[in-house]
């Protein structure tokens, strides 16, 4: 599920847009009325989306934009005369007074955004450096040394002990090189 971090400087404003939207469906990681306080719920979050006023107690959001980690996306609440100001920073943005419906589907819309980009990352390959693929050369023949095996059985035998330790395949590689050194 995505994070959202609601940042209004009136605190009453940011309840009252985390309520609409958690009866929406949606969670609500934070609620904050400065600037300082939404990148400090960021932190550690790995994506979502910052939900927030034209002009914060200690930033505009133009300075908040720039303090997004990777991931988050921001949306803009404000009249239409300040938006008319903004840039087009690759912003969503909504007119005051909210209308419920716009607010749900338009994080509803960001959300599913956020969430495909999520699901194409990790289903990217990863690509290996040079020394990670040292590495599980390496591993791999001194596991055909040692034990016996041939080129296959060793990587499926670094494959499944990756699985089972949750590290991925270079890492498990170096794990068996650097028990070999302390032997």
């Amino acid at each position: 599920m995505t994070n959202i971090i609601v940042v209004l400087p009136r605190l009453e404003d940011a309840k009252g847009i985390k309520n609409v939207l958690v009866r929406g469906g949606f969670k609500v990681t934070g609620i904050c009325t400065t600037g300082a306080q939404a990148i400090s719920q960021m932190d550690g979050l790995h994506g979502g989306i910052v939900i927030c006023g034209y002009k914060l107690t200690d930033m505009v959001y133009s300075e908040l934009q720039e303090c997004l980690p990777p991931g988050f996306e921001m949306l803009l609440i404000a009249s239409g005369h300040l938006l008319g100001q903004c840039g087009e920073g690759g912003i969503m943005c909504l007119t005051m007074p909210l209308k419920t419906g716009e607010l749900l589907s338009t994080v509803g819309m960001m959300a599913e955004s956020i969430e495909r980009r999520r699901k194409r990352a990790k289903q990217e390959p990863k690509i290996r450096t040079a020394e990670e693929e040292e590495a599980v050369r390496k591993a791999k023949e001194l596991l055909m040394d040692r034990n016996h095996m041939s080129e296959e059985e060793a990587h499926r035998y670094l494959q499944k002990c990756s699985m089972d330790s949750g590290t991925n395949l270079a890492e498990t590689a170096l794990m068996v090189l650097a028990i070999r050194h302390e032997k």
